[in-house]
């Protein structure tokens, strides 16, 4: 019998049905660029070079299914969001029009002519005609997410005051996801796949109140054309995971934050698959091959052979290496590499060096340190560095902060020498306060107020 691959082994996965082994979906996003020597705005705004640049992982990585693009700036920026461009990471959201003037009203869902959507939607439908047999994704950017970009931090207060406005802006932003989908489809993409990556920075009453109705009505909307979906969340929504399912889609994929026996629990008994949770800075961005071979094969392990697609907690970095991934690609595909794997992760130790921390105490500033994967290319990073940056501009000259990329081996070594355990965080004098969770702006400042009260109470000021 031919091994089953590709975009029929996905399916059969997202069916939740046993496959011969876990089908393998690299989200290789603008590191497809940086296979093919495009820096990460040329790649995003050219078709033909998605086309190549994807093209490219395919071949190299033995993808089973692989999305478009990984940019979830794209719904925004033809809203009217201005971005910031860099050369090895997505754009990121600068301006936000619902907290500069415009009204909801103002606000058209986008046709497929609009902002770059034409330039993906036409990467698509090449890559459609060049790999017939290859699962692709179309990423969507979810309505909670989307409603950040249009109204930035603010819809954290808004939240609290006027729920019924957010409610509307969450309304819209279903219905673009929803257009979205429709393009997608029409240009050959065999899953959607909705990233909300904010979910995880909502405690679960207001998940409850003003994200569930909307993807209950969004997956449902998809199961009704058939189309297979799939809810995408980064950072630690552990505390949201019942929920999401709950919302029914056909998948859950998660990042390292989450535990993937825990998703595996909740979904499997539910019928619904899988996805994740390959390390992307210790292992495929800042480790080695044997590092990659030992993370794949725990992930492989713990995910079995029923519903679970294997593939990164996000999207791969630019700058990831690419005998790393390929590496993570024949622990998946063959036998004895997996045997190899299993014996390589007994052996394997952390080689991240060891950071002495600050003596906290001793420190005229109150110290904010903001753990991130990067705020230039992961949106809730982004909006809590944007948080803390104007709670320290508010709070009077008495704190300072440093964001803390683990994308690089310092930013990981000093993850661990302040034990966060979920990213991204926010730290105050040392201690981990904000976990993964986006605090109201005037919490943010008590907070680093109080911090400053009770330290200079001990110096007798």
């Amino acid at each position: 019998m031919q091994e089953q691959r590709g975009k029929t082994l996905v399916l059969k996965a997202f069916k939740c049905e046993n496959t011969i082994r876990a089908p393998w979906v690299p989200f290789s996003g603008v590191h497809s660029g940086s296979l093919i020597g495009a820096d990460s705005e040329s790649y995003l705004k050219s078709a033909s070079l998605i086309a190549e640049g994807v093209s490219k992982a395919i071949e190299l990585y033995k993808a089973d299914g692989v999305p478009v693009v990984f940019d979830l700036q794209l719904e925004a920026e033809a809203l009217g969001c201005k971005l910031l461009w860099t050369k090895e990471n997505p754009p990121s959201v600068v301006s936000h029009p619902l907290s500069l003037g415009v009204t909801l009203e103002e606000l058209n869902i986008p046709s497929a002519n609009e902002g770059r959507i034409y330039i993906v939607m036409e990467a698509a439908k090449l890559l459609r005609d060049r790999h017939k047999d290859i699962a692709l994704y179309g990423l969507v950017t979810g309505p909670f997410t989307l409603a950040l970009h249009l109204m930035g931090t603010d819809i954290f207060m808004q939240m609290l005051i006027n729920e019924e406005y957010v409610r509307g802006v969450l309304r819209f932003c279903t219905e673009v996801a929803k257009t979205m989908s429709h393009y997608y489809t029409q240009a050959g993409c065999d899953v959607i796949a909705v990233v909300d990556p904010m979910t995880s920075q909502i405690g679960t009453d207001h998940f409850l109140s003003l994200v569930k109705p909307e993807m209950v009505e969004l997956f449902s909307f998809l199961r009704e054309r058939d189309t297979p979906s799939s809810f995408f969340v980064c950072g630690d929504a552990t505390h949201n995971l019942e929920e999401m399912a709950r919302c029914m889609p056909d998948n859950i994929s998660v990042d390292e934050n989450i535990s993937l026996e825990l998703v595996k629990e909740i979904c499997i008994e539910r019928g619904i698959s899988f996805g994740g949770n390959l390390r992307l800075t210790s292992t495929i961005l800042l480790g080695s091959k044997e590092e990659c071979m030992a993370d794949a094969i725990d992930c492989l392990d713990k995910g079995g052979e029923r519903g679970y697609i294997i593939s990164p907690g996000c999207d791969m970095p630019y700058s990831s290496k690419p005998h790393n991934v390929i590496a993570i690609a024949d622990t998946i595909m063959d036998e004895y590499t997996r045997k190899v794997a299993r014996e390589l992760k007994k052996s394997l130790k952390s080689t991240t060096p060891q950071l002495r921390l600050p003596n906290y105490s001793k420190e005229q500033n109150v110290i904010i340190d903001v753990v991130t994967l990067d705020s230039l290319s992961c949106a809730p990073c982004q909006y809590m560095v944007d948080a803390v940056k104007r709670a320290v501009e508010r709070s009077g000259g008495v704190a300072v902060y440093k964001e803390h990329k683990i994308k690089d081996i310092n930013g990981l070594a000093m993850m661990r020498a302040l034990n966060v355990k979920s990213i991204p965080t926010i730290c105050i004098d040392g201690e981990a306060l904000f976990e993964s969770t986006i605090p109201p702006l005037e919490g943010l400042i008590n907070s680093i107020t109080q911090r400053w009260i009770s330290k200079h109470e001990r110096d007798g000021e």
